[in-house]
């Protein structure tokens, strides 16, 4: 059997038949490699599974320390690989359906207070060229509650001043518009129309921001950039920190959960309502935190 070729197979129909993200298609390639090289270990051939073997192997990543999260994962992406074998005739039934789904205990996220988001982003040195980007992505990230990606991948042309919106595109390619506030306005227009021009000179970049040789900035830069803002003001923080507390900070502000899901393009309503249970929580360390000798119910 050609496994390159089946797995290239698989990868395109991601992309193309499903419509998945390309970060979404390389997860479960990688899933399912790592499912591939147990079964080259165990000599098992692929179209000798059964739920037995898939059993086995659920039992084997947990022997080894792996996270049920990341168990509950792997078996997301054997399942829709095991829809693809049935099509191709490979398997009989798919056999990754008759796993149960691993419990995974789903901690709340981390939020920012808004004067640690402050912080971190008065802690950018505005005074140095790629400080202003700096300022207009990250304002533009807690702003909109953007993911990395689709910082990342957002268009100048889908850059609206005068509505202030911006068109973002997410995850499954579903597009979204979303409204951004007056200092991310004023740091983007900065950075857009005074800055960003001497970086890119005459070529045509479609991409907002970009590094310091003109290229699209990547994940690795947002990420890298963020951290050291971390470190200068002492808060333990990721970049998708900033979404979660445009979320949670929408919602204490009074915005309705609706709203939020259609902002953060969640296509799920249940994904958005662990931002009601951070707020719930939160409310209950300030009752302890001014009420110590009473108890919440």
């Amino acid at each position: 059997m050609d496994m390159q070729g089946l797995l290239q197979e698989f990868y395109s129909e991601l992309l193309f038949v499903e419509n998945h993200g390309k970060l979404t298609a390389e997860t479960y390639l990688i899933c399912v490699n790592e499912f591939l090289a147990y079964l080259e270990k165990e000599k098992i051939p692929l179209e000798e599974v059964t739920v037995k073997t898939l059993l086995y192997y659920a039992a084997s990543r947990k022997l080894t320390g792996i996270k049920e999260i990341t168990v509950a994962k792997d078996f997301s992406a054997l399942r829709i690989f095991g829809l693809f074998l049935v099509r191709k005739k490979i398997w009989a039934e798919n056999f990754a359906h008759e796993i149960g789904r691993p419990k995974v205990s789903r901690s709340l996220p981390k939020v920012l207070e808004v004067e640690q988001v402050d912080s971190l982003l008065d802690s950018i040195d505005v005074e140095k060229p790629l400080g202003v980007r700096d300022r207009a992505l990250y304002e533009l990230i807690y702003s909109c509650g953007l993911r990395i990606s689709e910082s990342c991948s957002l268009l100048i042309a889908n850059v609206h001043f005068d509505e202030s919106l911006i068109l973002v595109t997410g995850k499954g390619k579903k597009e979204r518009l979303v409204p951004f506030g007056q200092d991310a306005s004023f740091w983007l227009k900065k950075w857009i129309f005074e800055v960003r021009p001497a970086f890119v000179g005459s070529r045509i970049v479609p991409e907002v921001f970009v590094n310091s040789k003109g290229q699209p900035l990547s994940r690795k830069g947002i990420w890298k950039n963020f951290k050291t803002m971390g470190k200068k003001t002492g808060i333990e923080a990721k970049v998708h920190t900033l979404r979660h507390s445009f979320a949670t900070h929408l919602l204490a502000g009074g915005a309705d959960l609706r709203s939020v899901q259609e902002l953060l393009g969640h296509s799920d309503l249940s994904t958005t309502q662990i931002y009601t249970h951070i707020d719930d929580s939160r409310l209950e360390e300030s009752h302890r935190e001014f009420f110590p000798g009473h108890k919440t119910d």
